[in-house]
């Protein structure tokens, strides 16, 4: 796999724009500049008309209260937040301990929000915590409300992606090639004689993640020529009971595939699960591979095949990337790891 890429170095603080007055606020709403006051500050003092409007202006102008402006121009809070997805997902939070040990190590306190998926939430929170005066974030994923990087602009925040690399690089990011892992496990399952692959992987919707590993799956498939069955697809929360009954329905097809590819381990495991559960044995009879090469994985009996990905590196390099962003020093935008099939007894050629 190729190394880590190295772009130029760039230095960036950018400055945030001219922030709106609680003038212009109260000038667009139509009311005095203590109405705008009592609107943020005790808002059960005004009817709801007067309210709205205030609000609306507020928005409209991404208008930070005065306070909280002159705290944040005269120092740093010395915050960094990060919204993640979930905190059910055992990976995030090993990425996020990695980043939070090299922030503290540098006096940074980190702010945890998760999202759930819903990308208007996770906007709505990195607002939230922009209004408190964090001073930079983390984000999991390279899609995104187009409205969180209006704001984070409008705010002058430094950020970065993670678990993923933007192709258009339009967004600092580090990760590695989600695609590329699910590709090349795809090709060693064919190159092992699979020609009825199955997928099992989380929703897609607000997860570019899960997108782009099931797309490295077909792109392996069309390589060779072949489709993949999309009644040998099933989507999932990451969860190894949902794994389980996600892989229990592909077994029930007619026609099942003789090798699964999971979108990671927790659904790699939940498969093996099943497998199990419905005595089909592995590999003999069913293939399976996963994706992030956990513990988890590799204690199974067989142990998982995998795709080692960088879930520590991930957050000391993205700890490094902001802490060199706010003191002004030179860095890298963009970070790709390296990933490499860990092979293990979970995958054979198919039974003849």
């Amino acid at each position: 796999m190729p190394s880590p890429s190295r772009p130029p170095a760039v230095p960036v603080l950018r400055e945030a724009r001219a922030r709106a007055g609680a003038k212009d606020v109260a000038q667009l709403a139509g009311v005095s500049t203590a109405t705008v006051s009592r609107a943020l500050n005790t808002p059960e003092q005004l009817d709801p008309q007067t309210l709205r409007r205030v609000m609306e202006a507020v928005e409209k102008l991404r208008y930070v209260p005065h306070a909280t402006a002159r705290s944040l121009r005269s120092q740093r809070s010395r915050m960094v937040g990060a919204v993640v997805p979930s905190f059910d997902y055992a990976l995030y939070a090993r990425t996020t301990s990695a980043l939070q040990q090299r922030l503290d190590a540098r006096g940074y306190a980190l702010v945890l929000a998760e999202h759930h998926y819903d990308l208007a939430v996770e906007a709505r929170i990195a607002a939230q915590l922009a209004q408190r005066g964090v001073d930079a974030f983390v984000f999991v994923g390279i899609d995104h409300d187009p409205a969180l990087f209006a704001l984070l602009e409008d705010y002058g925040r430094p950020y970065v992606l993670t678990w993923g690399t933007d192709p258009a690089r339009r967004h600092p990011s580090i990760g590695f090639d989600n695609q590329a892992a699910t590709r090349e496990i795809t090709r060693h399952l064919i190159g092992l004689g699979h020609r009825r692959i199955g997928l099992l992987s989380a929703p897609v919707e607000g997860n570019d993640r899960a997108r782009t590993r099931g797309a490295g799956v077909r792109e392996a498939l069309a390589e060779a020529g072949l489709l993949l069955d999309e009644r040998c697809v099933q989507y999932a929360p990451i969860a190894l009971g949902a794994a389980e009954e996600g892989m229990a329905r592909i077994l029930a097809q007619e026609r099942p595939p003789t090798a699964v590819v999971a979108t990671n381990d927790v659904f790699a495991v939940g498969a093996m699960m099943a497998c199990r559960k419905a005595g089909v044995r592995i590999p003999e009879d069913m293939s399976i591979t996963g994706v992030d090469n956990t513990d988890l994985g590799a204690t199974q009996t067989p142990g998982l095949t995998s795709i080692s990905t960088p879930i520590t590196q991930i957050g000391h390099a993205a700890a490094a990337q902001l802490i060199a962003r706010l003191d002004g020093q030179e860095h890298a935008l963009f970070q790709s790891f390296p990933i490499e099939i860990v092979h293990r007894g979970s995958t054979a050629p198919p039974r003849r």
